[in-house]
């Protein structure tokens, strides 16, 4: 009987899945898809072939005081309907954040739920919604296997000179360090990268991950050894409505010359600030490129002027640059944006060709270009489906 992989990605408002079925070989096909959104507000359920048919659609009204657990049990009652004579053998959770122990997918237990819990000070936007439908999920199937795939995994063969801040020895003990994120979606590319260009894979590579969330990362033969992403999801690169890098003296002005406490400030660089923030308009890059609005303009400018500033920097961690690669929502689907950057890094041997670029070309840069460039788009779900069935398989083979 063929393997059912259950993949969940929990937000505060929405539950996005995806289940893959295995095939002959047993690896994961992605069979269905789909996503409860509006939860609390007004559930919205909607699951979707793989080539993007419409299989199925519900709403509830906002009045019907339905919680994450009472929709997924929903969302997996529907999923065993269409599991294709296939069994559901486990279901593989993103986790954002591992700290500093969990350097690989584990199978979730209550001992290793409590210690997640643990970490949702380092990620208080994503981690609480990460563990609610673990928990959810054990109380509505306590049978289904459940495995937890960190974001910060990849990042763990960063060398300590990396992920060390200049603050008193006792902090950093404390876990007080860079740990970088999006890393399902760097292992993802950087798998998919060996496949299309072996000999840059081996390389030095950067990796430009672009949406409404963005960080770039340093893979040095296949491995991570530096971030733009640091102690939380806020570092770095400016973003949809976060801020990205920012000088601490900024948060001690806010304290104590504007009077705002945590909570606020917390709003301000997770939710007010980045491309919305500067722009005035609109955190959607879309929308900003299409704008003529002068405040429009800057916020594209300073996303970009980041990127090539940021690019420097892991090249330079690297000692040089051997391929680029752009993924994500903005990084895959936004010519200017791929332009902008490709042109002022002239100076790495980058040179993109505007006809491969404009039309969203794996392969952008020109045949004169010293730095190939990509454009890949990444798949988080199918890296966490991956995982799922590798530990899946290892029970497997511990049990017989």
């Amino acid at each position: 009987m063929r393997d059912g992989i259950l993949v969940i990605n929990a937000g505060s408002s929405s539950i996005k899945f995806s289940l893959y079925l295995s095939n002959g070989d047993g690896k994961p096909v992605l069979s269905s898809k789909g996503q409860v959104e509006g939860i609390n507000v007004a559930p919205h359920f909607i699951a979707q072939g793989a080539d993007g048919t419409v299989l199925s659609e519900q709403r509830w009204p906002g009045d019907s005081n339905l919680h994450h657990e009472e929709l997924l049990k929903h969302l997996i009652d529907w999923v065993e309907d269409h599991l294709e004579g296939a069994e559901l053998r486990a279901a593989g959770h993103r986790v954002v954040h591992g700290g500093p122990k969990y350097s690989t997918p584990v199978l979730v237990d209550d001992e290793v739920l409590e210690e997640l819990e643990g970490y949702v000070q380092l990620a208080p936007l994503h981690q609480p919604h990460n563990l609610a439908p673990i928990r959810a999920l054990a109380k509505v199937h306590p049978g289904l296997l459940q495995v937890a795939c960190f974001d910060t995994a990849f990042h763990t063969t960063n060398p300590k000179v990396a992920t060390t801040f200049a603050l008193p020895r006792q902090l950093t003990e404390e876990g007080v360090r860079r740990y970088g994120f999006h890393g399902l979606s760097y292992e993802f590319i950087a798998r998919r990268l060996r496949e299309i260009d072996p000999q840059a894979a081996a390389g030095k590579v950067v990796v430009c991950h672009l949406g409404s969330g963005a960080s770039m990362c340093g893979i040095k033969d296949g491995q991570s050894v530096a971030s733009t992403l640091g102690f939380t999801a806020v570092d770095g690169l400016p973003m949809g409505t976060r801020t990205g890098n920012l000088d601490p003296g900024v948060i001690l002005y806010l304290l104590e010359q504007k009077g705002m406490n945590a909570k606020e400030i917390e709003t301000l660089l997770y939710k007010r600030s980045g491309l919305l923030g500067v722009s005035g308009i609109s955190n959607d890059m879309r929308v900003l490129l299409e704008s003529s609005d002068p405040h429009a303009a800057e916020a594209v400018e300073l996303f970009c002027y980041r990127i090539c500033r940021e690019l420097g920097s892991l090249a330079a961690a690297m000692g040089g640059l051997d391929a680029l690669v752009f993924t994500a929502g903005i990084g895959e689907h936004s010519a200017p944006v791929r332009e902008k950057v490709c042109a002022a890094s002239a100076w790495l041997g980058v040179d993109v060709d505007p006809a491969a670029n404009v039309r969203h070309a794996q392969l952008v840069s020109t045949p004169a270009s010293k730095v190939p460039v990509y454009v890949i788009p990444t798949d988080e779900e199918m890296m966490i489906a991956k995982h799922t069935r590798n530990v899946v398989s290892k029970l497997r083979q511990a049990a017989e």
